[in-house]
């Protein structure tokens, strides 16, 4: 039986932690900056956890992750 691949697209947007969560960046903070106020911007560095009804989505793509 050959190995399963991972997604290319999953393998570089998220990371999974020791206790079976899933880490993400948050989205909205790549371009069109100037409209949106210094404390939504600060508000959406770092990461976040995946929600619950996406997480069985996400590890089908990552199946070693």
């Amino acid at each position: 039986m050959p190995k399963m691949k991972t997604k290319s697209s999953a393998k570089k947007r998220f990371r999974v932690q020791g206790t079976g969560g899933i880490k993400r960046s948050q989205a909205f903070l790549r371009h069109i900056l100037t409209k949106k106020a210094t404390k939504r911007k600060r508000g959406l560095r770092g990461t976040t956890s995946v929600h619950a009804t996406n997480k069985r989505a996400v590890k089908a793509m990552m199946p070693y992750g």
